[in-house]
């Protein structure tokens, strides 16, 4: 049996009036995504736990299969790992974005998509101007393959700057920036630090070059999303599989690295609207010959709800299904006898107020070797219908895998009385609504799954 697990980030999202009430995911034509959910089955997946701000690095790890309550130590330290920066036990990695604030307003979290080139400029020019002052303490890395996404490395044996409360630049954009500083024990160096690089690099070459051009400057470094080295158990230990991931994300990469599996590189894969969307789904199924699994990790639907825009959401949303779900429906049916596909978010972006959201995400999973009558069309509507959640969504990836290696679990089946669960003890709950509530109401106890009750 081979595994694949494509993950279209932030795809989730509410309904909006300019799409006639529907969600992105609803207006969008997804034959593919469709045909799989028509043959599968579907449901909602908790991956944001209470408490946690919802992100890629929560999100994904719950897909991955780990509980982020236990395993998650912050976003630095996965993208670190990503860029071959092994941390001491002392040592405190920062995801530093680079970002375009406009007078006391942030209005780009992205510091307009800079490149991997201009960033890696401005990143040696801050290290070189600080890491004297800061006695060494402090070191700067560029990211790789999108710009804006860097690194800040700061020793803190004291373990002070891990408890600073920082907010991540996505979630703020167009507010002034000023109110969104660090905050807590340490944050005066992290906030000092940030100032001082709006002074460095108000003239600098990049930015003057930058202005010229009519494109965005990299005002200031924005710190945030810290943590020390995670320690997680490996997928041949968890599940006994050897698998490999294909994302131009770095802390997907990164815990894709913690998690043992292979990190595949794709020619033309960029994290945005322009990826190399088939090439990611061929080397998904070249992947697949030599291993058990594969997860497709795709951005561009993300920063489509960061940008609010509803026409780019929709249209990233097709141009996933068409060119990675259509390739794969063809190339898995031809290369392999027996597989499985799992569809699902990390978490909500979205686009009426450009940032994330903890609403439990759709998924679909379909197996060719079992068939079964799920809904006509996916979507966030249609997974709330079918009355399943998966309250602790990282136990998700446990039960997909579980069910073709003849495990205890079975899967979810439609009954004459609405939706029951087979081999597995269920508790019965009435939940509500739930979708499209910017905040669904919790159900409190210990189960993985709960049953929307039908009326």
């Amino acid at each position: 049996m081979k595994y694949v697990v494509v993950v279209p980030d932030g795809m989730g999202d509410h309904p909006l009036k300019e799409l006639g009430g529907k969600t992105p995911l609803e207006a969008a034509r997804t034959p593919n995504m469709d045909f799989f959910a028509k043959r599968g089955t579907a449901g909602l997946s908790r991956n944001i736990p209470k408490g946690f701000v919802p992100g890629t690095d929560v999100g994904c790890m719950s897909i991955f299969g780990y509980d982020p309550r236990r395993y998650f130590t912050g976003r630095g330290p996965l993208e670190a790992a990503e860029l071959g920066i092994r941390l001491n036990k002392d040592e405190l990695a920062f995801r530093c974005n680079l970002v375009t604030t406009e007078g006391e307003i942030l209005k780009d979290f992205s510091a307009g998509h800079i490149s991997t080139k201009e960033a890696g400029a401005l990143l040696r020019f801050l290290d070189e101007k600080l890491r004297r002052a800061y006695r060494g303490r402090i070191r700067f890395y560029a990211g790789e393959g999108t710009g804006y996404r860097n690194l800040m490395i700061v020793k803190d044996g004291k373990r002070e700057a891990e408890k600073a409360f920082c907010t991540p630049p996505h979630d703020i954009m167009g507010q002034p920036y000023k109110r969104f500083l660090p905050k807590g024990r340490s944050a005066g160096m992290l906030v000092r630090l940030m100032m001082r690089s709006r002074e460095l690099f108000k003239d600098h070459p990049v930015n003057r070059r930058r202005a010229h051009e009519g494109k965005g400057e990299a005002s200031m470094i924005w710190l945030w999303g810290q943590g020390f080295s995670p320690r997680l158990p490996s997928y041949a230990e968890r599940f006994g599989l050897k698998g490999a991931v294909i994302t131009a994300v770095d802390l997907v990469k990164g815990i894709a690295i913690h998690a043992g599996l292979d990190v595949i590189h794709v020619p033309g894969v960029t994290g945005f609207f322009d990826t190399n969307y088939a090439g990611k789904a061929e080397y998904a199924v070249r992947a697949l010959r030599t291993r058990d699994f594969v997860m497709v990790h795709l951005e561009s639907t993300d920063e489509a709800g960061h940008m609010g825009s509803a026409k780019f959401k929709v249209k990233a949303i097709q141009d996933v299904d068409r060119f990675v779900l259509g390739t794969l429906k063809r190339r898995l049916r031809e290369e392999f006898e027996a597989y499985k596909i799992m569809v699902l978010p990390d978490h909500f972006t979205c686009v009426e107020t450009r940032t994330h959201s903890s609403d439990p995400v759709p998924f679909l999973i379909y197996s060719n070797k079992e068939e079964r009558k799920g809904p006509a069309k996916f979507s966030e509507r249609t997974a709330a219908a079918s009355g399943i959640v998966i309250q602790q969504g990282y136990r998700l990836m446990g039960m997909f895998i579980s069910l073709s290696q003849g495990g205890r679990v079975r899967w979810m089946e439609a009954g004459p009385v609405g939706v029951h669960l087979t081999n597995m003890p269920v508790k019965l709950r009435h939940i509500g609504k739930g979708f499209g509530r910017r905040h669904p109401p919790d159900t409190v106890g210990s189960d993985s799954i709960r049953i929307r009750g039908k009326k």
